[in-house]
């Protein structure tokens, strides 16, 4: 049954419940409920956050106490915890679920126009916002970003958290959006105009016979 994740709480108890059914539950607790922003171009205003990892935590379900799933695993984490590195898994709040489960299902793709996506994978460091890599042929590869560019600036905005800077370039509007960025490169800035585009039209496809 579907519960929701608004009722979750960092120290709740919960059972993680991953591929192989019933004899790969795995009981643990909830350490941190809190935003979450992923180099990929991905944000998460409230993820969940729970220990100790499962080893088949892709996709696996997040149950409560009451039984109800309340989240889908998602990743593996290493996260900096009261003074303590603590690995654990991230899981997405089943509630994003029921608004785009249909178009989800029918399509594979949530309502809606698509985001703009740069194709620029970003990491924060020591306070900067660094490009990491690039997706080959991708929009922010054919402006001229590179490996090791800061990124500044987006549409004149100062951005200096992932999170932000994400949803600065999203506000923007569709893909297909000119997105302007000031970069810092070798000390020097640099201007630049990514033309976004459509994530899903460089994700591969099944090929049809």
């Amino acid at each position: 049954m579907r519960g929701s994740a608004a009722r979750i709480d960092a120290g709740d108890d919960v059972i993680v419940i991953g591929r192989g059914g019933r004899s790969h539950a795995l009981k643990g607790q909830v350490f941190a409920k809190r935003e979450f922003a992923g180099y990929w171009e991905y944000v998460l205003d409230e993820a969940l956050f729970t220990t100790p990892p499962h080893p088949e935590w892709s996709g696996a379900a997040l149950v409560d106490e009451s039984g109800q799933l309340v989240g889908i695993g998602s990743l593996f984490v290493q996260e900096e915890f009261e003074g303590d590195t603590v690995k654990g898994n991230m899981f997405v709040p089943i509630d994003l679920l029921a608004p785009i489960l249909d178009d989800m299902l029918a399509s594979g793709r949530p309502p809606g126009l698509a985001r703009p996506w740069l194709g620029m994978y970003t990491v924060e460091d020591k306070g900067r916002l660094v490009v990491s890599g690039l997706a080959d042929g991708g929009p922010a590869d054919k402006a001229g970003v590179r490996p090791g560019d800061v990124v500044i600036e987006v549409a004149g905005d100062r951005v200096s958290e992932l999170a932000e800077l994400f949803r600065r370039v999203w506000r923007l509007g569709p893909a297909g959006t000119q997105i302007p960025l000031t970069l810092a490169r070798n000390g020097s800035p640099v201007q630049l105009k990514v033309r976004s585009a459509d994530r899903g039209d460089f994700l591969k496809k099944p090929s049809l016979q």
